[in-house]
């Protein structure tokens, strides 16, 4: 073999690494669950009332929380509505689940969504909010939680309008 038949590896030119953002996710955490919740189309026609009444500010609690899927969504779905300050709370008393829940939130990363999750009693904490009330709460009651009247009345208090699973329709309470 000849000298010039030699190739010198050390002399190729070599691709310039490139770094590339990730890839922003289409789906929301938890949506096809937010979705299918019951409380879904209720939360959606009042967050797209607030808008339409010229709101650009809005404030949820959702009272017993879960991994927050619900409340994630909604404050995505109001954001897409135009919504500029999206203040949202979500309260449970399991560990794991409000663990999962900080998670996602950490992945939402835009700047008009402000998001918390508390491991903290549920009646304590709603009647907390009392002193200045959300414009939605949402609540997983049970219906033994609907026949607690110190539970009742704390998410009554602690926003402008309660949308819950287990209720009739002339116990949604708007003010």
């Amino acid at each position: 073999m000849t000298v010039a038949a030699m190739t010198n590896v050390h002399a190729l030119a070599t691709r310039p690494h490139v770094a590339t953002a990730p890839r922003a996710k289409l789906a929301v955490p938890g949506s096809k669950a937010a979705i299918h919740d019951p409380r879904w189309p209720r939360v959606a026609a009042q967050l797209a009332s607030l808008r339409g009444a010229g709101r650009h500010a809005v404030r949820i609690v959702d009272a017993d929380c879960g991994a927050g899927s619900l409340l994630l969504h909604a404050a995505r779905h109001a954001r897409a509505l135009g919504f500029t300050a999206i203040e949202c709370r979500g309260i449970d008393g399991s560990p794991a689940l409000i663990g999962r829940a900080r998670a996602a939130a950490a992945r939402c990363v835009d700047p008009a969504i402000g998001l918390s999750f508390d491991l903290t009693d549920m009646i304590a904490a709603l009647e907390a909010e009392q002193d200045f009330p959300a414009d939605l709460v949402l609540w997983h009651g049970s219906p033994a939680d609907h026949q607690r009247p110190e539970a009742l009345a704390a998410v009554r208090a602690a926003g402008q309008v309660t949308i819950a699973d287990h209720e009739p329709a002339a116990e949604q309470v708007a003010t």
